[in-house]
């Protein structure tokens, strides 16, 4: 799940909804917040917790280190404690490239599908 920062108008999220969007186990997350000074979601008397989409797109950085970068927590910790500005910027670039070479197969496909004999 993509949030959209100006059309989404909810403004905080339960963890099995965050959970989802990653495709994570709630304890995770949890789990995640201990080792993780940037997820701090709120938590009412019910010690139930909400996310702001900021702390999701932390989750996201954090996500995207340790699943794709395959670093390890302490790695992906030392890289947002040192180097977070260019981290993002890395993870925004790939995503960029990832986007264009779906777009050129897609071209590629009904390009292919108009001229199929080339």
């Amino acid at each position: 799940m993509v949030l959209k920062k100006d059309k989404d108008p909810k403004l905080y999220f339960s963890i099995g909804e965050v959970a989802a969007m990653f495709g994570l186990k709630e304890s995770t997350l949890r789990f995640w917040e201990k080792k993780f000074d940037h997820i701090r979601p709120r938590t009412n008397a019910k010690g139930m917790r909400f996310y702001k989409k900021e702390d999701i797109e932390d989750i996201r950085l954090i996500h995207y280190l340790v699943k794709e970068e395959k670093l390890t927590l302490a790695g992906a910790r030392d890289r947002l404690k040192n180097n977070k500005d260019a981290t993002v910027r890395q993870k925004e670039i790939i995503r960029k490239l990832k986007q264009i070479k779906e777009d050129l197969l897609s071209l590629k496909a009904a390009f292919d599908d108009i001229n199929p004999n080339q």
